[in-house]
């Protein structure tokens, strides 16, 4: 609704729906491509691009955190990652399911130390919400998965790591 409503109000005024569109947005400019190998340190939590393994995540939901270096890759790829507190209540990661449903290219996990009960994140971007009924899930989701943030949009989503850790 809100989309419509900016689309709406194009004429009288772009101030009027904001920058990004999305309310708490974070964006990032990270290069792709950076292939390295073992355990690496990120800025963010989950991170939202940087150097990662040359092996991706296989898209998919997952009841068991990540590793980030492979979760990276699959953002490059243009994959959204979905990450939640392991202590959130059974009826919002069921929503969150209901949520990547159908969507080919994104993850769902459980992440430790996540500053929001719910973190979305895409390559360059990220948002935190509080509740997995947040209308912003996807709206995110909608402008990021295959999004052209992404520098490898379109690479393969399957046929890379399957594990958890």
């Amino acid at each position: 609704m809100k989309r419509l409503l900016c689309l709406a109000l194009l004429p009288l005024s772009l101030a009027a729906c904001g920058q990004s569109g999305i309310e708490g947005l974070k964006t990032f400019e990270y290069q792709g491509g950076d292939h390295r190998t073992g355990s690496l340190v990120y800025a963010e939590t989950p991170p939202a691009g940087g150097a990662h393994n040359a092996s991706w995540q296989n898209c998919g939901v997952y009841d068991q955190p990540l590793y980030n270096e492979y979760a990276v890759h699959s953002l490059e790829h243009g994959a959204v990652w979905v990450t939640y507190r392991p202590d959130l209540p059974q009826q919002e990661v069921a929503a969150l399911k209901t949520l990547v449903d159908g969507r080919p290219y994104t993850l769902l996990s459980p992440y430790e130390g996540l500053p929001s009960p719910v973190m979305i994140s895409a390559w360059n971007a990220q948002l935190p919400v509080e509740s997995a009924s947040d209308e912003r899930l996807g709206v995110f989701l909608d402008r990021y998965e295959q999004g052209p943030t992404a520098p490898e949009r379109g690479a393969a989503c399957s046929g890379g790591y399957g594990g958890t850790r």
